[in-house]
């Protein structure tokens, strides 16, 4: 079978998935009589949720797929009506994987093999290109420390050889680290005009010469140059003929920490890059309990919590080692449980609802919140009915009762009802910001209050030993009763939650820069440049106009493909630098002037 979701005929796809539903299925659904909230039921829901048999409910695979017609079914059992039309499910498409298309190298008379002697850099543009060769050292242009490989060498139109690493390869702590990853060397090289850059291993990888990881790093391609990994010993052959020794000008650079960058015009180099995205779909999953107030049920309280994990760990994991199944029992089989108890819940005492009850289990979520931010921009219902977020990300770990809720900032009223509600003993830690590293942040960035509760990390966390073994059961239960409490109160108060913008701390400062900018990514969009789905009030984007669903495609002299160049460009600057910034608005391209600011 197909690793990700059937590709085959309709037909084909309904008998496989019917047949594999039959098998995988029909035995594990949990019953339960009882409508409450209890331990054992979190239990059971998290042991099926987690077990090997799903293999940790990749994103895309067939096996999250057994997840979400679970989730599906118990939210048929606790009578919840489709919110997707006459479906449970949303499907929304994202790239799994990258494949080889055509790619072809050729330096002078020597023509090379893709996958033997060389290999595209996953991100490289697809293009045919063809300059002549320059060697640029490390490819570090940094004057703040006083080296600039590109200093007194014309690189426009060029093709780059340029090292792995940086002039100070022993330094764990190197002021050269912020320059030394292949995107920053690759976007570097296309902004000073480059047209195609062949990557090296430094010497200290001389010996096994292994190429760079071929797999999708999460962002878009760094458009306008071919870039490619060419072992070293190849590039060593052709020098010999001229004289150079590759080893001797590398230990110079590094024992000296001065550039040693140099022209070949006579060498000519031809490079065909052609790296394919392959789309895949997956769902989220949504049903919902309407409300009998006539004039409030049209507004809605949202619950919500990712089902997938990270499957066999090749992507996002901490694992050190071969691959195993990352079953993400705590993160996050336990929000999910606990989604499918509060919906059976909430059903059970249905007709003293006044507002209606959506609650959806999100895939894509450990990818960038994929399946989250598709839904606010393919929303089924009336977005501004929504009354507020409630997410659930690793509830399932609670130790000494300490509960951590974010987002008590976002409507003036939580803190006092989050107060109130706790009947259970449970010792609250707020955090007043509305964005985080979850679902709810999507929904925030909609200007829709949110609360997310969370138990903490741990030594588990995003590695194979996040069982159902080590779950707490009985705190997930306080837990969820009083989640319940809380959405109750919300729910049927004469008065919706107000909203209210808080400044995220840390908002705009990736990496290691100096400066706030205040934009908050769209981790799902497709597109050529740096989407918004929000800034952050009173930061320098807020202030100089921009706003959620902005494409940012020049920053200064960078131009910006993805979020990685965006990233690099700000790293440029100082705070009070002002600085000129060209997004897309629809089908308009609109310039800003931001004045940065420091944080």
């Amino acid at each position: 079978m197909n690793k990700f979701f059937f590709k085959n005929s309709p037909q084909l796809k309904y008998i496989i998935f019917s047949t594999l539903l039959s098998i995988n299925t029909s035995f594990c659904q949990v019953n339960f009589d009882s409508p409450e909230i209890t331990a054992k039921e979190i239990y059971e829901h998290i042991k099926f949720l987690a077990s090997d048999e799903l293999e940790g409910r990749m994103t895309g695979t067939d096996k999250i797929k057994i997840a979400a017609e679970y989730i599906k079914n118990e939210f048929q059992k606790a009578g919840l009506e489709p919110v997707f039309g006459d479906s449970y499910f949303q499907e929304f498409p994202f790239i799994s994987d990258l494949e080889l298309g055509d790619n072809l190298l050729s330096i002078s008379d020597n023509s090379f093999n893709v996958e033997e002697d060389f290999i595209p850099l996953p991100f490289s543009d697809n293009l045919d290109i063809e300059g002549s060769l320059v060697f640029a050292g490390f490819g570090i242009s940094a004057s703040e420390l006083n080296y600039d490989d590109y200093e007194n060498i014309d690189v426009k139109d060029k093709v780059l050889i340029v090292l792995r690493n940086n002039p100070e390869p022993n330094e764990t702590n190197s002021k050269f680290n912020r320059y030394s990853s292949l995107r920053f060397k690759v976007s570097t090289a296309r902004d000073k005009g480059a047209k195609g850059i062949i990557i090296l291993n430094h010497l200290e990888k001389k010996d096994d010469d292994r190429f760079v990881s071929f797999s999708y790093d999460g962002a878009g391609k760094v458009r306008g140059i071919s870039a490619i990994h060419l072992k070293r010993n190849l590039i060593q052959e052709i020098f010999n003929k001229l004289e150079i020794n590759l080893d001797e000008i590398e230990k110079q650079i590094v024992e000296n920490r001065k550039p040693n960058s140099f022209s070949l015009d006579d060498i000519r180099v031809k490079i065909k890059t052609e790296v394919n995205e392959i789309e895949s779909k997956c769902f989220n999953v949504g049903g919902i309990l309407k409300g009998n107030d006539s004039e409030l049920k049209d507004e809605y309280l949202i619950i919500g919590a990712h089902y997938d994990h990270l499957g066999w760990g090749k992507t996002n994991s901490l694992h050190q080692g071969e691959p195993q199944i990352h079953n993400g029992a705590d993160d996050n089989a336990s929000g999910t449980t606990g989604l499918l108890e509060l919906a059976e819940k909430f059903s059970s005492i249905k007709n003293d609802l006044k507002r209606s009850i959506v609650f959806f289990a999100f895939s894509g979520e450990e990818l960038g919140l994929l399946g989250s931010n598709y839904l606010v921009n393919n929303f089924p219902l009336k977005l501004e009915n929504a009354l507020a977020m409630f997410n659930m990300d690793m509830i399932g770990r609670m130790k000494e009762d300490k509960l951590i809720v974010y987002g008590t900032g976002t409507s003036s009223i939580w803190k006092d009802i989050l107060n109130q509600k706790n009947q259970f003993e449970l010792n609250l830690t707020f955090n007043d910001e509305g964005f985080g590293p979850s679902d709810h942040s999507s929904f925030y960035g909609k200007k829709i209050p949110v609360l997310f509760f969370f138990t903490g990390t741990h030594t588990d966390y995003h590695r194979p030993g996040d069982d159902y073994d080590k779950i707490n059961s009985e705190g997930q239960e306080k837990i969820l009763k009083f989640i319940h409490q809380v959405a109750l109160e919300v729910i049927n108060r004469e008065n919706r939650p107000d909203y209210i913008s808080v400044e995220r701390k840390d908002s705009g400062r990736m990496m290691a820069s100096r400066v706030w900018i205040g934009t908050i990514p769209d981790f799902g969009a497709e597109v050529d440049g740096y989407k918004l789905s929000g800034v952050s009030e009173g930061s320098p984007a807020a202030i100089a106009g921009l706003k959620a669903g902005d494409v940012i495609i020049k920053f200064g002299e960078s131009k910006i493909s993805n979020l990685y160049d965006f990233t690099y460009a700000i790293s440029n600057y100082k705070p009070g630098d002002k600085v000129k910034v060209v997004v897309k608005r629809g089908e308009e391209e609109k310039e800003f002037e931001l004045e940065l600011k420091a944080r």
